[in-house]
Order: C-alpha cells, then sequence, then structure tokens
C-alpha cells in the first residue's frame, strides 16, 4: 500500500480500471501508471524531506518506493523482455528494432541506476530525526536521472512498441503471455 499521506499529499494522476492479466498489454500499460505514481511519491518524499526533514512518514513513503521497484518492476521488466520486445523484432522493422534494442539497455541501465536510487531510499528507512543526513546535488541528480530514464522509457513503449506488438499478437499468443506472467507472479489461472 502507497503511503501517499505520509509525505502529506495524495499521488497525482488517475487509477487506471482494475485490469487483470487476461488484458496483458493493459496490465502492462496499468504498471506503467503504478510507475508514474511511484516517482511521483519520490518526487513528493524529496519535498517533504527538504521542508521538514526525516519522519516516519518519510521512511513509510521511501520503503513503499523501495518494495515496488524491488518487486513490481523486474517482473514487469521480465515480460516486456519475454513477451513484448520477441513479438516486435519479428516484425523486422529497422526503426523498431533499433528502439528494442535501445529499450532493452534502458533495462539495464535502470537497473543499475535503482541499486544507487534504492541505497538513498534506504538511508530514509534507516535512520532517524537525530541522525537524518539530508541528500546531496549529486544524490538529487542520481534520483532525478531515475526519474527521466523511466519516464523517456515508459513513452517510448506506450507509443510505439506496445502499440506494434499488441496488432502483431494473435489470440494464442496473448493468452500464453498471460498465463506466463501470472505463473511466475505465483498466480493460478
Amino acid at each position: 500500500m502507497v503511503h501517499s499521506a505520509a509525505v502529506g499529499v495524495g499521488l497525482p494522476g488517475h487509477r487506471s480500471p482494475s485490469v487483470g492479466f487476461e488484458a496483458p498489454f493493459e496490465m502492462l500499460s496499468a504498471c506503467h501508471e503504478r510507475v508514474e505514481r511511484m516517482l511521483a511519491l519520490l518526487v513528493k518524499l524529496r519535498h517533504h524531506l527538504s521542508e521538514h526533514g526525516w519522519d516516519t512518514h518519510a521512511s513509510k513513503a521511501a520503503t513503499d518506493v523501495i518494495r515496488y521497484f524491488d518487486i513490481a518492476a523486474p517482473h514487469h521488466h521480465l515480460d516486456e523482455e519475454m513477451h513484448v520486445f520477441p513479438v516486435v523484432l519479428a516484425l523486422h522493422d529497422t526503426t523498431l528494432d533499433a528502439l528494442v534494442l535501445r529499450l532493452k539497455q534502458d533495462h539495464i541501465e535502470m537497473e543499475k541506476s535503482w541499486v544507487v536510487v534504492k541505497h538513498l531510499l534506504a538511508s530514509v528507512v534507516n535512520t532517524d530525526a537525530n541522525t537524518w543526513v539530508a541528500f546531496s546535488d549529486a544524490d538529487n541528480g542520481a534520483l532525478d536521472a531515475f526519474a527521466a530514464a523511466y519516464n523517456e522509457h515508459i513513452n517510448q513503449e506506450e507509443l510505439d512498441i506496445y502499440p506494434a506488438a499488441k496488432r502483431a499478437s494473435n489470440s494464442d499468443q496473448l493468452d500464453a503471455m498471460s498465463h506466463e506472467m501470472m505463473r511466475r507472479r505465483g498466480q493460478s489461472d
């Protein structure tokens, strides 16, 4: 559960209608919306820390962001690597091929930058009001770069990759995608 109230404000944006794995592309887009909400929570957390300093609400918000990017984000990237990118590459469109290769590289780079961001967030979780040390300019730069990379990545997938993959996927592929996504998350269908 996101403790958006923990940093004094609700998360912006709307919640997508509840979608399930039976609609895998809609589920992937809903995951993007959750990523965007977590990035917005990260912005609010940073603002809260700069305005009010450390408190338990900040710690809970940092915990929520860590939980999301530790658990859901890797599943999401694997979904794309296994089910979306191969379908697009099978189209043999040189523009889309280049974009898929870049997005795959983005996954690697985002995982590397997550290590840094997680360490910064863990410093919020594992401290108290007496020992909290504010983020440095370099820390804030790393947090900004992480968010910017995710936002650009999501835009490219939503605008170009998902529509192409969805058009190219037949019902058997969509069913297999759905079942595999559920299986890896320990859900039965």
